[in-house]
């Protein structure tokens, strides 16, 4: 019996006996079956595993965030669905599956400031236990009360009251918390807090989010002033895919990648283009960037794997080289 349907089998006779499995990230599922990433044939097996053992997983593992957290329920489970309609919720985040560094309400404000300074944090949570949030204590808490000659020796005396966000809410719900605050605790169905996600860190799922998107637009303007004005449009026509023979051509702006590469990897037609670089290593890379363009037009929850990001940012850099020599 292989790691996955140890875990699996494990599981299902713990809701047998009525018991809750604890929630688990998406990844760490395909980790029990030895994967990094989501795929064909992974998605295949698992859900095989998953379907011998009688469960399901709620939202589907296929569709979580990587990141995001994940329950097992029997198949044909009557418990809400609600979560499963939000693609992408606050807990796909990293941080919001990070437990925060805390302090307590009595803790000598030193302390708190200290480990602030030492981490380079902007808030701490103020806390009890793992689920009794007392308040946050921030630099902004902090200079109010010293602005204003309060003491402020303990950091009950320095705290304000915290915003916390549950664990499956919208990501685009949390902005505007996170907006007005620079921070929001996340709690999971237990009352834990699970993480703490900042300004910071949208700003990178932001970065995450757009960066291909901007990359692909990028390589597109650039590939087109490559070739605009050094074919015809009967030229251009005909290598229009032929399952769209009735999609009008009228110019390089109507193609597709995969039209780019028909276009070009012709030798005669490459020729027009008056570049001294081989074209068959040119036309695999575009072809190359044809495919991750489609991966990112899925809009995968997971992301964009790392290794297919740099080829991207690559071509870009080598196109808009070439737009640097004069060459397009």
């Amino acid at each position: 019996m292989t790691t996955l349907e140890e875990k699996l089998s494990d599981i299902s006779q713990q809701i047998k006996k009525g018991l809750v499995p604890p929630r688990i990230m998406a990844r760490e599922l395909l980790s029990w079956h030895g994967a990094a990433r989501r795929g064909s044939n992974v998605n295949l097996q698992i859900r095989y595993a998953l379907k011998k053992y009688g469960l399901e997983t709620q939202p589907d593992f296929e569709t979580a965030f990587i990141y995001g957290l994940i329950k097992f329920v029997a198949v044909g489970s009557i418990e809400e669905r609600e979560a499963e309609t939000i693609t992408y919720r606050i807990d796909g985040l990293e941080s919001a599956n990070r437990k925060p560094v805390s302090v307590k309400p009595d803790s000598e404000l030193k302390e708190a400031i200290t480990i602030m300074m030492t981490k380079c944090y902007s808030q701490l949570p103020v806390m009890t236990t793992d689920r009794e949030v007392k308040g946050i204590i921030s630099w902004k808490s902090i200079g109010s009360r010293l602005a204003l000659s309060k003491k402020c020796a303990k950091v009950s005396e320095c705290m304000d009251p915290a915003s916390i966000i549950s664990a499956d809410s919208s990501l685009f719900e949390a902005i505007g918390i996170i907006v007005d605050h620079d921070y929001v605790l996340v709690q999971n169905q237990d009352k834990t807090i699970s993480g703490i996600v900042t300004a910071s860190d949208l700003s990178k799922q932001f970065k995450d989010l757009a960066e291909p998107f901007l990359l692909i637009g990028e390589c597109e303007s650039l590939l087109r002033r490559l070739i605009s004005d050094k074919f015809g449009e009967d030229e251009l026509r005909n290598v229009r895919d032929p399952n769209d023979p009735s999609r009008i051509v009228t110019g390089v702006a109507d193609l597709t990648f995969g039209e780019y590469v028909r276009l070009i990897e012709e030798p005669a037609r490459w020729s027009k283009l008056n570049l001294s670089i081989d074209r068959c290593e040119f036309i695999k890379r575009l072809d190359r960037i044809r495919e991750i363009r489609n991966d990112i037009m899925h809009f995968d929850p997971q992301g964009l794997e790392q290794e297919a990001l740099e080829d991207l940012r690559e071509f870009v850099r080598f196109l808009q080289e070439l737009r640097r020599i004069g060459a397009l």
